[in-house]
């Protein structure tokens, strides 16, 4: 087991920045790993990371420090993630991409395309017996759905979990690459499709969450066995704060969703760095799509970087302070990276749900009377595709699908706690009133119309007899 690795890193001044504040910034440099920073209170706070990167750091020294390690144990089949977090307009996609993605001085290239020249160059210098193919998928979390960056009609994209390759995206298109240029073209083409809007800290703000995602494949000639590792590039859409953005309409409600999205990881990380690490510690993954596509990289298979991109002017020291607070506690984070397993055909035993294999054997052998043994194959296959069979070789799914039957139904009954409070606090406030005017009879004799209260008691109560009901219902349906 052994922790992400978190980076700090501060852009330069912007000119707005130095037009308000001259060249006053919030922070004091102790040495490559430690400064302090001083907030809009003037109170000082020290923070130490695994590195840190100034203002005057290079485009290569954030690659070689915080990704090559990365990219190198992807290629022998151990997962990869590099995420970039912090506000609107602190960075984060300059470190990713750059200037540009096609065209831009070498020294300025960030790490998407720094990234995609180091896998090359790792599967030239690789032994003779391995052989790679590398395929790339682009994905946005557009206001919560999944949206395919190479195909934009499929903008409903569906995360699956596998227990041998992890978080997948279900149909999702894999472009094959060859050689650096073919790979950042193909970049160029999803990144034309992100979804970006104009604020007022911002002129080309990202509205979503960008994931690129390269599926590299090892095969070895000597025994024919497959590896296959993944590494992940996260570019985070920015926390936002309405006032300084001065987002409205549409603007507005991606910048709700984002800092929603964004929320939610955040309390990932305090339920996997805060409280015990036994299996009564629920982790909140599936509380958004962003968590859950990060979850392997954040409590699973997979080795870490987070690179928290913060402004070093004072008037942005409140969100550069909670994104410097949000990778200290990341930094917390225990991964435990280790190579994928090699492809296998292992036929799992039907022990799983016999009375589901019952049912599926009862309805082949009634259209076999009908159809004949091909047309029976053909139709099988078919339905175990659309998901409405059972397959009987995957215990895999089975294993996801009570996974997420156990989530959907601890959510219920938090939501049903949720109600009941409100319930018992509308109770409350009847109750107080009920007293008021008991004690108004008492002072005038007025009589009290106990009908009306004793109507609306009855309706709380029916509203959450019924609500218990079609819980009752949704379980059983769902468990049988």
């Amino acid at each position: 087991m052994s922790n992400i690795t978190v980076c700090a890193r501060f852009r330069p001044l912007s000119s707005k920045e130095r037009r308000d504040h001259g060249d006053a910034v919030c922070i004091q440099c102790v040495d490559s790993e430690t400064f302090v920073f001083k907030d809009e209170k003037a109170e000082e706070f020290s923070f130490s990371f695994d590195k840190v990167f100034y203002e005057k750091s290079e485009q290569a020294d954030v690659y070689r420090f915080l990704a090559q390690p990365i990219v190198r144990d992807a290629l022998n089949a151990v997962n990869g993630t590099i995420i970039t977090f912090g506000q609107t307009g602190a960075g984060k996609t300059y470190s990713m991409e750059g200037p540009g993605i096609l065209e831009c001085d070498v020294a300025e290239k960030g790490l998407l395309p720094r990234v995609v020249e180091g896998i090359f160059e790792c599967t030239k210098c690789s032994d003779e017996m391995s052989k790679y193919s590398i395929k790339l998928s682009m994905v946005e979390i557009y206001m919560e759905k999944v949206r395919d960056l190479f195909d934009l009609s499929r903008d409903n994209v569906q995360i699956k979990e596998s227990k041998s390759h992890g978080i997948m995206l279900n149909g999702v298109i894999e472009m094959p690459i060859k050689d650096p240029p073919e790979a950042l073209l193909t970049l160029s083409k999803g990144i034309a499709n992100r979804a970006v809007g104009e604020t007022q800290m911002n002129i080309a703000s990202s509205r979503s969450h960008c994931i690129y995602i390269f599926t590299i494949q090892q095969e070895s000639t000597k025994d024919k066995r497959v590896r296959i590792g993944k590494l992940n590039l996260v570019d985070l859409a920015g926390s936002e704060k309405v006032e300084k953005t001065g987002a409205e309409g549409r603007v507005l409600e991606e910048a709700k969703t984002i800092n929603k999205s964004l929320s939610a990881l955040g309390n990932v990380i305090n339920a996997l760095t805060c409280g015990s690490t036994g299996r009564g510690n629920h982790i909140p993954y599936r509380d958004s799509k962003l968590t859950r596509i990060l979850q392997d990289a954040l409590g699973g298979n997979s080795r870490t970087a987070l690179l928290c991109c913060c402004s070093p002017s004072p008037s942005n020291s409140s969100e550069s302070l909670s994104t410097l607070r949000f990778g200290a506690r990341a930094k917390h984070i225990k991964a435990s990276p280790r190579v994928a397993n090699e492809d296998k055909c292992v036929k799992e035993l039907e022990i799983f749900t016999p009375i589901k294999s019952e049912l599926r054997e009862k309805l082949l052998n009634e259209l076999q009377e009908s159809l004949d043994f091909e047309q029976v194959q053909m139709l099988e296959e078919l339905l175990i595709q659309e998901g409405i069979l059972f397959d009987p070789c995957s215990i895999e799914e089975s294993e996801s699908a009570y996974e997420d039957v156990t989530s959907q139904t601890v959510s219920s009954l938090q939501k049903a706690v949720e109600e009941l409070s409100t319930i018992i606090g509308q109770l409350k406030k009847e109750n107080e009133a009920l007293k008021a005017r008991v004690s108004a009879e008492e002072l005038h004799q007025e009589p009290i119309p106990k009908f009306s209260l004793l109507v609306s008691i009855s309706s709380n109560l029916c509203s959450f007899r019924d609500w218990l009901k079609s819980l009752f219902l949704f379980s059983t349906n769902h468990y049988n």
